[in-house]
């Protein structure tokens, strides 16, 4: 499967202007990005997507791949689709979204989607279970239940499944709880008829594009993953993700 990874890229953010080009230990974030996912077996080949001709002109300076988008898609699927309608949609099988905003993204994540990725796929994802309470009462994460056969069966803010009979401050130990990981992979034939949908019911509810796609019928493949997504949504996560991953 020739597959193309794709990064969005804004530089319009209301916590963190600018964040794409924010120094991240003598790099901007976006060229870690890059980097990481340059080390991953599986890809293509890689592209930022933005919006913004500064980040365009970084990207290119550094050596990186990047082509300029419209300033007004709804979401990093939709500047996907038109990413890879300027490379070609002709010469992949599959396009893999990659947050932009995470400067220490594991390679592994990439790859495991990746192996979802047999022509059979329709839209795919990351899962990860979750220990934490914290974490499963937040409603910033995306809760998801799935089938047997790891087919997403709905996504929500609130945790789900919703333990009747115990007391929230057990259902760590009752019962299993996943998380999604922001990460997508599309079929290139799929990507161009989700990004033609309108917005559902529940998307529009949750906030969760990815409710559109079950919605309209579509099938989510779920990949397992033990790495966490650790994002910069603030400047002081900088500093958080500098000591943990370079000391």
């Amino acid at each position: 499967m020739r597959i193309l990874g794709v990064i969005p890229s804004r530089y319009s953010a209301s916590r963190f202007p600018g964040k794409p080009l924010a120094d991240i230990a003598g790099k901007s974030m976006i060229q870690r990005v890059f980097e990481q996912c340059k080390k991953s077996e599986r890809l293509s080949d890689l592209v930022v997507a933005t919006d913004d001709n500064r980040i365009y002109e970084h990207v290119r300076d550094f050596g990186g791949n990047a082509v300029m988008t419209s300033p007004n898609h709804p979401s990093g699927t939709d500047r996907c689709m038109e990413a890879l309608q300027k490379l070609g949609t002709s010469d992949f099988d599959y396009v893999i979204n990659i947050q932009g905003d995470e400067p220490f993204i594991q390679p592994k994540q990439i790859d495991t989607i990746a192996d979802l990725l047999n022509g059979q796929t329709q839209l795919a994802t990351l899962v990860m279970q979750s220990d934490s309470l914290q974490h499963i009462m937040s409603h910033d994460e995306a809760h998801v239940v799935f089938t047997k056969d790891m087919n997403a069966l709905y996504f929500s803010r609130e945790p789900i499944p919703h333990l009747r009979n115990h007391a929230r401050e057990s259902w760590v130990q009752q019962q299993s709880h996943y998380l999604q990981i922001g990460i997508y992979g599309y079929r290139v034939d799929i990507l161009k008829e989700v990004t033609q949908l309108p917005k559902s019911s529940l998307e529009n509810a949750e906030s969760l594009e990815q409710l559109r796609w079950l919605e309209h019928g579509y099938q989510i493949k779920l990949g397992l993953t033990d790495e966490p997504s650790l994002g910069v949504d603030k400047p002081e996560d900088v500093d958080y993700l500098v000591k943990k991953f370079l000391g």
